[in-house]
């Protein structure tokens, strides 16, 4: 009987072993673990290198040098301040022509006695600082949640290859049965196209898995500023944290208090009070205690070529009371009750908005470990669906595409049961990001149930 089928696989090959495709799964999974790291490590070479977080440290350091300055206006100011002047005069009938200079040294300082701007100023410097630490509490936040998906994309990148590989593997056994079993005329040659087409269709979803494997190692690397970084895996039998405490509404009372964008819109609010209180202080009077000290020398007025030195020593209060502005110390004072309202709807939109994130990530891990859970169970029914097809093309009452169907589910549950696991921890980091408890120590929960 002449040949017609195609192939690219050797005629003769071993007989396809589970296990053995499980283990190079496995292989796939763990190359480079000598070298591997884990995900708190990873987490602190991202804060030595990221951009966005390193700019979040610099602004913090910029409001507290800013809190600083705000608390200048209620302190003592100083200054000195010299002048020297040269003239010259000439009188026309009478022919003379004189020349003198003058000097002069002014030592001033001032201590504000009564100035409500200024102290509404300090005040809110001070809450600059509270706002400074809670976004950079924020950006902290962040940097956790996208390290962590970030590797957990690779960890899922790689699961994903291994599975494609290990069908591969299957189909590329198969392939090679139907083509002994047609050359010895026990089968047809359906049998070995569609294994031929199933070996085809594996070949171009793995070049595809490999190519997403690749991107998704650029961005870790890009973010935590190493190359060629590989990321501790799963452990096999790792338990995945349940959400603690079991009530939805116990995690949305935590986020609507200590959720840093709710600090933030509280702080907002404070300071737009303290801003409203700087525009009715121009209503207000100001009073200032004073004092100079000046030393001068100049040319007498009444004996030609003669200088006089003079010391002035002055200290006194002064008093300063507008009373008419033009209408803009009203008008600015409407202006800041107007952001005040502003503010206290920022503040219920910020609370909103987190309860919602809050009971999103709270469910989400319900859903996940219930997803878990399933595809446990149809792992196991997944796995007897191969040996039951195996058997059945053994004894001739199957075809090959049978088993190989079977096969694909099995490594796609595999997969799928992998990536639901990864959702669950992600989103635990998310679920304490919402509430605004996530702290970097989160990151050892994950840690101990990594790879060791």
């Amino acid at each position: 009987m002449p040949r017609t089928d195609r192939t690219t696989v050797p005629a003769h090959t071993p007989r396809f072993s589970w296990r053995h495709a499980a283990l190079a799964a496995h292989l796939i999974g763990a190359v480079g673990m000598a070298q591997a790291q884990s995900l708190a490590e990873l987490y602190q070479a991202a804060q030595g290198y990221d951009a966005a977080y390193l700019a979040a440290r610099s602004q913090f350091d910029a409001n507290l040098a800013k809190a600083e300055q705000a608390k200048a206006g209620l302190r003592p100011q100083a200054g000195l301040a010299a002048d020297a002047s040269w003239s010259n005069r000439d009188v026309l009938q009478g022919g003379s022509n004189t020349t003198s200079n003058a000097q002069t040294i002014t030592l001033s300082a001032s201590q504000p006695l009564y100035r409500p701007a200024n102290s509404a100023s300090a005040q809110q410097g001070e809450l600059s600082v509270e706002l400074a630490k809670a976004q950079l509490e924020t950006a902290e936040q962040d940097l956790i949640v996208r390290v962590t998906q970030a590797y957990f994309d690779v960890l899922a990148a790689q699961d994903s290859l291994a599975s494609v590989q290990a069908l591969k593997a299957a189909v590329t056994q198969q392939l090679a049965a139907a083509k002994r079993r047609f050359e010895v005329g026990s089968a047809t040659i359906i049998d070995t196209r569609e294994a031929q087409a199933q070996f085809d269709r594996v070949s171009a979803q793995e070049i595809a898995a490999d190519n997403d494997l690749r991107i998704k190692k650029l961005a870790l690397d890009q973010l935590v500023g190493k190359n060629g970084v590989a990321p501790l895996g799963l452990g096999k039998n790792a338990a995945l944290p349940s959400p603690a405490p079991a009530d939805v509404n116990s995690w949305v009372s935590q986020a609507t208090e200590q959720h840093p964008a709710v600090r933030q819109a509280n702080t907002a609010l404070a300071v737009a009070q303290l801003e409203t209180q700087k525009a009715q202080a121009g209503e207000k009077p100001t009073v200032d205690l004073f004092g100079r000290y000046a030393m001068g020398r100049s040319p007498s007025t009444t004996l030609p070529g003669a200088y006089l030195r003079a010391n002035t020593a002055t200290v006194g209060v002064q008093f300063n009371m507008p009373l008419y502005t033009g209408g803009a110390t009203q008008n600015r004072i409407k202006e800041t009750l107007a952001l005040e309202d502003k503010a206290r709807n920022d503040i219920e939109a910020a609370k909103r908005t987190v309860a919602q994130a809050t009971r999103t990530a709270y469910f989400g891990i319900l859903s996940g470990l219930g997803q878990v859970k399933a595809l446990e169970a149809a792992e196991t029914s997944s796995q007897s669906a191969v040996d039951a097809n195996k058997l059945g093309y053994d004894v001739g009452a199957g075809t090959s595409i049978d088993v190989l169907n079977a096969q694909s589910q099995l490594f796609q549950v595999k997969r799928d049961l992998a990536q639901a696991r990864y959702n669950v921890l992600i989103t635990h980091l998310r679920l304490k990001q919402a509430s605004g408890a996530l702290k970097a120590d989160d990151l050892q929960t994950v840690n101990r149930l990594l790879a060791k």
